[in-house]
């Protein structure tokens, strides 16, 4: 399967590369799309959508959310499968990726980890199970990462709303209040070269039970999305995500 990068020489589009150059799953690196490509690699790069490869089986998204709306109209343009595993997306972008999956097929999660899927799952049905536990949930990520919380926390958050309805998430705490039984309580710490974990934690009055998982290096991601390509790959029209694939 012959892929376009988007985010080429970014530190997630390098280990994409490491990876197709070994031709994981089958895949190869065709080309690729950054605006700030150093015009070395093993491929060619262009500097934008008007100039990107088109002659592709799927193509994968490790630039930034920003480029979204430019880089669904590529996609539904080319008629070609995406894989968007950025984060940060504002409401506006999830939009435009919701309309986009009517015309082509995309997968779009918030983190690219079978890891961090099952986490998500057993987070789910651990609250459904326990209904009168209450939630914390505490994620770390290196000292650069832009949003808080992390799309995995809000992902986690989303599934365990799903089984608790009533419920809402409290970023972060502060003042002087005891907190209230609905709260799902989100912690973003920020802090050195911390690739990311995530931690659940359901506890009532005599027990508690922590459910985590840790990123031990960002292959995970790289391997992930080119996984959920190879998913991708001739499938019809819509929005794809983890859960497909534990399927």
């Amino acid at each position: 399967m012959e892929i376009l990068l988007c985010g080429f020489d970014g530190h997630m589009g390098k280990e994409v590369r490491a990876l197709t150059k070994n031709a994981y799953r089958g895949t190869v690196l065709k080309a690729g799309v950054d605006p700030n490509a150093s015009g070395e690699g093993e491929c060619p790069c262009s500097k934008d959508f008007a100039s990107a490869e088109r002659n592709v089986d799927c193509i994968v998204d490790f630039s930034n959310h920003v480029c979204t709306k430019d880089l669904l109209a590529f996609a539904k343009d080319a008629k070609l499968p995406v894989v968007i595993a950025t984060t940060g997306q504002t409401e506006e972008e999830r939009a435009e990726i919701k309309a986009a999956s009517k015309e082509i097929p995309v997968f779009f999660s918030a983190n690219m980890s079978f890891g961090v899927a099952l986490l998500v799952e057993l987070a789910k049905k651990t609250a459904e199970a326990m209904p009168d536990a209450e939630i914390e949930i505490i994620e770390k990520h290196h000292d650069r990462k832009l949003d808080a919380p992390s799309g995995t926390a809000k992902m986690l958050a989303d599934a365990i709303k799903e089984v608790r309805p009533d419920s809402y998430t409290v970023n972060g705490r502060s003042g002087h209040a005891k907190r209230e039984q609905n709260e799902i309580g989100i912690h973003s710490l920020r802090m050195g070269n911390v690739v990311g974990e995530h931690e659940v934690i359901v506890a009532t009055q005599t027990q508690t039970i922590s459910l985590k998982h840790e990123a031990h290096s960002r292959a995970i991601f790289a391997e992930g999305a080119l996984v959920a390509a190879e998913f991708l790959y001739k499938k019809p029209a819509g929005l794809y995500n983890m859960n497909d694939l534990l399927k």
